[in-house]
Formats: C-alpha cells, structure tokens, sequence
C-alpha cells in the first residue's frame, strides 16, 4: 500500500493511492465515509495514477455532489427519530420512566442505558417480519395452487427476496418497513419463479395476472429502497 495520496484543488477532497496487484487497470472508487481511493494496477505507477485521478475531475466533483444532496442515513436511531413502519413514518419514543422504547403500536422494553435504540428496534421489526411473514408466504401460495417446502426471514444486502429449487421462499426482514401491497408484491414475485425459474416474458406475464399492479409495487421500492436501512 502507498501511502502517497494528492489533495484535489476546487474539491477540498483527498484521494488515497493504494497500490493492488490484482487490479487490470487503474480505479477510482468514493468509500462509504466520502474518502476517495484510486487503485493502482501491477504494472502501474504512481505518476499515472495522479494523471488519472486528473482527467476524472468532473467525476468526482459529480460524486461530492451527490454525497452532499443526498447524506447517507444516520447509523444511530436516537430518541425522536423518524423511520418507516408498514410504509408509514414511525417515531421512536423513549420512556425512561417506564425503560420502554415506543414506535406506532409497538412498545419494546430495554435492558440498560443507551441513547441509540436502533438495535432494539430492529430487534422488534426483525421478529414482526419471522412472525408475519411465512403465514402470508403460505396463504398467497394456496390462493395460486402453489406449494412452498419453507419460509426463510433473512437479511439480505441487495435483494428483496429469492425463490430456490427446493422450493425455499426467502424474504428481507425490511420488508416490515413497507406497505403490505408492496410485501405482497415481493411475495408473489418469488411464488411465480415456482412456475418460471427466470424472468423471462413468461415470468412477467405470470406475476401481472397474479398481481397486476406489481409495478406500483416496483415504483414504490424504488423511490423508497434508501429509507429501508
């Protein structure tokens, strides 16, 4: 690793040069902080590195932009703060009389101080979506005359659900945070891979006779999929 690194004048930004013999080509990638790195290949050098990062100064200029338009979510939930619950906004309420955190219908007792109630909450929206979730898996598939060998609740990072060869229905616990037409959405998505293993035109036919405004379903996972985390 080098430790040379270059401050970008106009930017205010300082981008990493990081040397990886793995790397074809030259890379420039904004960490999950807002740092820069540029990767450089084996047979790279340090001066064509600074030439790179050179010519993409729009591009980083672009990505600083966005960053600062659009902040990345607070990983702390604190007193006050505001989620989604079953698609509607939820405020965590802490009440230290009662060592209880509220949200919508939900009372959630807590064991020790702490000022971040985000673990205890998606405890609770963890444990409502493993509760909730493989009854309507199961009821949506007999309405279609499907058969599901088992219901998973799991933490996916990219997807929403998944549909196996045995039969297996996976769904995100965040689920819990959307509509219900948008989990059923999600449901009957996987149960037509039951019948489809793909997405073809097949696939998508299936999925509209079955729910045919999926792509409200899709419109509102889109807008909404950065306030799920």
């Amino acid at each position: 690793m080098s430790d040379d690194s270059i401050l970008i004048p106009g930017l205010g930004v300082t981008v990493l040069f990081v040397s990886n013999p793995h790397a074809s080509r030259y890379v420039l990638r904004m960490a999950s902080d807002g740092t820069f790195r540029c990767a450089i290949p084996r047979r790279g050098s340090l001066r064509e590195a600074r030439e790179f990062v050179a010519r993409n100064h729009a591009w980083l200029e672009k990505q600083i932009e966005r960053r600062r338009a659009h902040p990345p979510p607070s990983t702390e939930w604190p007193d006050g703060h505001e989620f989604l619950f079953r698609g509607e906004p939820a405020r965590i309420e802490f009440r230290e009389s009662d060592g209880v955190v509220c949200f919508a219908d939900q009372i959630v007792p807590l064991r020790g101080g702490t000022t971040n109630f985000r673990p205890v909450v998606e405890w609770r929206l963890r444990n409502l979506a493993a509760r909730e979730f493989p009854p309507r898996v199961r009821e949506i598939a007999e309405q279609h005359g499907l058969h599901v060998a088992r219901v998973s609740v799991r933490a996916q990072r990219s997807r929403w659900g998944s549909c196996s060869h045995n039969k297996t229905i996976s769904l995100n616990w965040r689920l819990i945070q959307s509509p219900a037409f948008v989990r059923d959405y999600v449901i009957v998505h996987e149960l037509m891979h039951l019948r489809h293993m793909n997405h073809s035109n097949d696939f998508w036919n299936a999925v509209a006779q079955a729910f045919p405004d999926w792509k409200a379903s899709e419109a509102w996972l889109k807008k909404h999929s950065g306030l799920l985390r």
